[in-house]
């Protein structure tokens, strides 16, 4: 027995040794950033800029978080960026799943051409529709309100494409047993197909709570009352014409990324199983 095992053990390759190394390699060079961003959320503008890198400052500035939570209304642009962030979500979840379940699962005349011209709309730049973007939103009475974001947000052509990706995955057997056993569209979409659908559900809301959170165009555009900014022009402000308080930034920044890496970190786990499932599929 122990020689079989000896035998059918997996020999050393050289070639993992280089594979790791360039793995940890990469992962520094993409921390690097970060760690400099937060130490320079410590430090007064000069200090930032000094060369050598200080990576651990003499004294540690906590004065620069509280002048960005006390000095320029940041809760308020949190509150409205979480805000803004959260609906959209959700909603894009509901929207873009129906969506794909319509796409994969139910049979209606052109189904597939009305997929495709949805994904055509994924080759438009956002640059393109901006401006009768904001007519319509004008029209209706609707700017300098979060209704605006939400509205034109809400749905995604990406969304739509990645459920149905992943509902692709799922054996359309199951779909026509809830079908004999009496269950209808809607009920067999919440209660068999949305189950097994996490993992889409999980990378759906990373992606879309990332682009809310960080969206600049959009607030910029249709947003003007101080009290609905979001948080990324919260950290536009600390610029001036000729100059920038950019340990302001930093801090901000720092605090402006709490969210975001909370979120990943909860839905890490259904991240990893789709892409591993994906591989096992492909």
């Amino acid at each position: 027995m122990a020689q079989e095992a000896v035998v059918h053990k997996k020999p050393f390759r050289v070639s993992r040794i280089f594979l790791y190394l360039g793995c940890i390699l990469v992962a520094f060079i993409m921390l690097v950033p970060f760690v400099w961003m937060v130490s320079a959320s410590f430090k007064n503008n000069v200090e930032i800029f000094q060369t050598p890198i200080r990576w651990i400052p003499e004294v540690f500035r906590w004065e620069n978080y509280v002048y960005v939570w006390t000095e320029i209304n940041f809760p308020t642009y949190f509150l409205n960026t979480a805000k803004l962030a959260i609906i959209i979500t959700v909603l894009q979840l509901i929207t873009c799943s129906m969506a794909a379940f319509a796409f994969t699962k139910l049979k209606f005349p052109g189904r597939d051409k009305l997929f495709l011209c949805y994904l055509a709309t994924m080759m438009v730049p956002w640059h393109a529709i901006m401006i009768p973007q904001y007519i319509i939103v004008k029209t209706f009475g609707l700017y300098n309100t979060h209704t605006s974001l939400i509205l034109i947000q809400a749905f995604s052509a990406f969304g739509v494409f990645l459920m149905r990706q992943n509902m692709l995955s799922i054996p359309d057997s199951l779909h026509k047993a809830a079908k004999i056993d009496g269950c209808g569209s809607l009920r067999t979409y919440w209660s068999i197909i949305l189950p097994l659908s996490k993992t889409g559900l999980a990378t759906l809301t990373v992606l879309t709570f990332n682009s809310v959170w960080n969206d600049y165009m959009g607030p910029m555009l249709y947003l003007d009352s101080d009290n609905l900014r979001t948080i990324q022009l919260a950290l536009a402000s600390f610029k001036s014409q000729y100059s920038a308080d950019y340990a302001s930034i930093m801090a901000g920044t720092v605090c402006s990324l709490i969210p975001i890496v909370v979120v990943y970190a909860c839905a890490q786990k259904y991240i990893v199983e789709g892409v591993a499932f994906a591989g096992v599929k492909g």
